[in-house]
C-alpha cells in the first residue's frame, strides 16, 4: 500500500488549524497568497451567489498552493456571510468597522456559508459547502462594547466578528447548523474524504 499523501491547509486561519489539530488530522499549513478582494469584486460583478463566491475563493486558494506542491492534497477554505437582505459582509478593517457590522446584524438573522475545496496537482478533486443560519439577539450597546474590549482585534480575523466557541456565543439567540461550519470548515464531510484518501485511518 502506498504512503498517504500529505495534507496541506492553504490558509492562515487559526480557527481552521485548531479544528484540524483537535480532530487529529495530520497537516501542514501554508499561506495561499491569493488576492481575495480582487477575486470577490470579480465574482460580485458577475452576480455570483454567496455560495458560489465561497466555493470559488476556496478553490483559488487550493489550486494556487497545489500548483506549488505536486503530489500533495491541498485544502482551500472560505466563508461568506450573507445578510437577510441578500447582501454580503467582509471582514472588518478595524474595530470601529467591527462594531458597526455587529450593530447592523443585531436582532436579525444571517447565513454563513463555509466552503472547502481539495486540489491535487493543480486541479480541484473534491468540494463541499455547508450553510448555517444564525439569529443575532437584540443586545445592548453597553454589552457590545464590553464584548469588543474583551475579544479585541482577534475578531478581525474572521467574517462576522465573533468566535462562537468563546464569548461570541452570547451574540446569538439560536443557531441552525453545524458549529464547525460556523467556525469556517465543513469538518465531517472533510474527515470522510480524508479517510477515503488514506490520510486518516478508516
Amino acid at each position: 500500500m502506498s504512503a498517504a499523501k500529505p495534507l496541506v491547509l492553504a490558509s492562515t486561519s487559526q480557527s481552521r488549524r485548531d479544528m484540524l489539530a483537535a480532530a487529529g488530522v495530520p497537516f501542514e499549513a501554508m499561506a495561499p497568497q491569493v488576492d481575495e478582494d480582487e477575486l470577490k469584486l470579480s465574482l460580485r460583478a458577475a452576480s455570483a451567489s454567496p455560495r458560489d463566491q465561497a466555493d470559488a475563493l476556496a478553490e483559488a486558494k487550493a489550486v494556487k498552493v497545489s500548483r506549488l506542491l505536486p503530489g500533495a492534497l491541498v485544502l482551500g477554505c472560505d466563508q461568506i456571510l450573507e445578510t437577510d437582505d441578500g447582501g454580503t459582509l467582509d471582514k472588518a478593517a478595524d474595530m470601529a468597522a467591527q462594531r458597526a457590522q455587529l450593530l447592523s446584524l443585531r436582532g436579525r438573522p444571517h447565513r454563513l456559508i463555509a466552503a472547502a475545496v481539495m486540489a491535487e496537482d493543480g486541479r480541484a478533486v473534491w468540494r463541499q459547502a455547508e450553510t448555517a443560519k444564525l439569529f443575532v439577539r437584540d443586545f445592548s450597546e453597553a454589552w457590545l462594547d464590553d464584548y469588543l474590549a474583551a475579544e479585541g482585534k482577534e475578531l478581525l480575523w474572521g467574517v462576522g466578528g465573533y468566535r462562537i466557541e468563546g464569548l461570541g456565543a452570547q451574540l446569538f439567540a439560536r443557531v441552525i447548523g453545524d458549529q464547525y461550519a460556523i467556525r469556517g470548515l465543513p469538518l465531517f464531510p472533510l474527515l470522510a474524504y480524508l479517510r477515503e484518501r488514506g490520510v486518516m485511518t478508516s
